[in-house]
């Protein structure tokens, strides 16, 4: 009977599993720069030798990129599920409109449910900083920017993924955050148009989600997730409906 040698690890080896676990969990994140090497060298106990070996293999792999005098980053394209060409597709489709809210519920859903199981102390602080920041966009009214209320909301939804501890979703939601601001300041022009009480609405909406996160109450954070995005898609409807009929009144108008 006969044995293969047993392959002796490198310490490389550890500090390259050690680096992307901190991509995968989303310490790192897509385009960060990387503390210096002797930071990161002494906050690991590992001589730098070790480490620039480390991220010598990262490099090669894809996930890190070297900059001449610049320091070592993650990948910018880490997790991007969409470009930004197609980014200005699908926000000018009605269709997929749709589509994407329908990918929202399951998915946000999902977020909630686990981010009310699974929140640290820390979660919950980076929670309430979103949450706040979202209120704050609300109760300025319209002396926020829709821009600066899509990226507040989208920040909340990414708050929440993030404490779902699950990578596939955080990653998943990480890589749909420009298409989610963008959906949200395109939609919220319209609804708050169409339904006077809509701010109100979403500012309860997003109160009661919060709530049942912070209060460890996963199914109703499920749920509270379910009935904002469904508001949101009745909403959309009724205005969609009215620019039809609009459209329909010109033609008639016309002949």
């Amino acid at each position: 009977m006969s044995f293969n040698q047993v392959r002796q690890r490198r310490l490389s080896d550890d500090i390259v599993e050690r680096l992307e676990g901190m991509i995968l969990e989303g310490t790192l994140k897509a385009g960060e720069r990387l503390p210096a090497e002797r930071v990161l060298a002494e906050q690991f106990g590992v001589s730098r030798p070790s480490l620039r070996e480390a991220i010598q293999k990262l490099v090669a792999k894809g996930m890190l990129v070297s900059r001449q005098g610049g320091g070592n980053y993650v990948i910018e394209s880490l997790g991007s599920t969409f470009s930004d060409p197609l980014l200005q597709l699908l926000e000018n489709n009605p269709e997929v409109q749709r589509d994407l809210l329908e990918f929202r519920h399951t998915l946000e859903g999902s977020c909630a449910y686990y981010a009310a199981l699974r929140a640290t102390e820390l979660d919950r602080e980076r929670l309430k900083a979103a949450f706040d920041a979202l209120q704050d966009c609300y109760t300025r009214g319209d002396e926020a920017s829709r821009a600066q209320e899509g990226a507040a909301d989208a920040s909340f939804h990414l708050a929440i993924a993030e404490a779902s501890h699950n990578a596939v979703l955080l990653h998943t939601i990480r890589g749909l955050f420009d298409l989610l601001k963008r959906n949200v300041v395109t939609n919220i022009g319209g609804m708050y148009k169409q339904r006077s009480e809509t701010r109100d609405m979403l500012i309860n909406q997003h109160r009661e989600l919060y709530q049942a996160i912070i209060e460890g109450r996963a199914q109703d954070a499920r749920e509270v997730s379910s009935r904002h995005i469904l508001y949101v898609q009745e909403v959309l409807d009724e205005v969609r409906e009215e620019v039809q009929r609009v459209a329909r009144a010109e033609r008639r108008k016309g002949l």
